[in-house]
């Protein structure tokens, strides 16, 4: 939902008073009522006109009077449209299979270190399903409230999870004490592998997620290696400070850096003109106009270069690379 969305229906609910608001809320999931709890409590002073405007939007989309349905083949279709195959698919995954993994469901209401407490004991493998129905930062937070063992050895089982196969649920629901009905007619469902793992360690903080990596590298270095890769992609460029970034561009060479801002977003390149001498931005900026089309092959190529020249500078402690996760201090 957009912002606009989010601030419409916030003022539609404020609009039906506390026991009409309540009967919506009780129909959406955690994400939704905590987006519009938050937007509600910092609603002051809207004016009548902006409330009219909202309840005339509401009224138009439902003049016609006619009853609202879709079935899995049309959700599918627009998801795939809006979001693209992937995005999609593990969209679909959670919406379309909520009566399979119903038991997951009043995890999400509860904050991380209850889960972790209520899961700590259960298998790894268990522990591994259970984190990939979650929304990554909550399944992250989690993942703090583990012992560093029991942490590597889930993340190490994410990692490698191709799929959640019939059975794993079934145990899942099993150790959630939860009855599951169907169990034959159920798919496997697309969720797990390298990018979960990367998605959650970004809110593990920078210790835990060093320990993590370290044992997934004992291992399977490789798989550490693809981990690393998808934690950091080129745009994260954007969270290192400008001295950072300055520090950084000395050890690059400028037919690298040329390639890999060929596929940078607009707010990345500006970064790095800032951080140029006028002359060296000036001629950054020709090289760029005067570069023809380029193999997007050659540019991630670029772009992982530039990033193991910024990892070693950030172990090196010469740069600091932000993350969503960070807990370091100061002192």
């Amino acid at each position: 939902m957009s912002t606009e969305g989010v601030e419409k229906a916030a003022l539609l609910l404020l609009s039906l008073g506390e026991d009409g608001a309540a009967e919506v809320l009780k129909h959406l999931g955690p994400r939704e009522v905590q987006k519009l709890g938050s937007t509600m409590a910092q609603t002051r002073g809207v004016p009548r006109e902006r409330v009219e405007s909202v309840l005339d939007d509401m009224l138009n989309a439902t003049s016609g009077g006619a009853k609202l349905g879709a079935d899995e083949a049309l959700i599918r279709g627009m998801l795939t449209k809006a979001l693209g195959d992937e995005r999609a698919g593990h969209l679909l995954s959670r919406i379309l299979n909520d009566s399979d993994t119903a038991g997951i469901e009043s995890l999400k209401w509860m904050d991380a270190p209850t889960v972790a407490d209520l899961i700590k004991n259960e298998h790894p493998q268990i522990i591994a399903t259970i984190l990939v129905h979650l929304e990554f930062d909550h399944a992250g937070e989690i993942l703090k409230n583990f012992t560093d063992r029991l942490r590597n050895d889930v993340i190490l089982r994410i990692a490698t999870l191709d799929g959640v196969q019939p059975s794993a649920l079934a145990e899942l629901n099993e150790a959630l004490t939860r009855v599951m009905a169907g169990t034959s007619k159920l798919k496997k469902t697309a969720l797990g592998g390298v990018k979960a793992a990367a998605e959650m360690l970004g809110f593990v903080g920078s210790t835990n997620e060093a320990t993590v990596l370290d044992a997934v590298r004992e291992y399977d270095s490789e798989l550490a290696q693809k981990i690393v890769d998808e934690m950091f992609v080129f745009e994260n460029l954007l969270d290192i400070d400008d001295r950072g970034i300055q520090t950084l561009l000395r050890e690059v060479q400028s037919d690298s850096l040329v390639l890999a801002l060929k596929g940078a977003s607009p707010e990345l390149r500006d970064k790095i003109f800032r951080n140029m001498s006028q002359r060296a931005s000036e001629m950054l900026r020709e090289d760029l106009e005067a570069r023809g089309p380029v193999r997007l092959s050659e540019v991630e190529e670029q772009q992982k270069e530039i990033l193991k020249t910024a990892r070693r500078l950030a172990e090196e402690g010469q740069i600091a690379m932000g993350g969503k996760g960070s807990d370091d201090a100061f002192v």
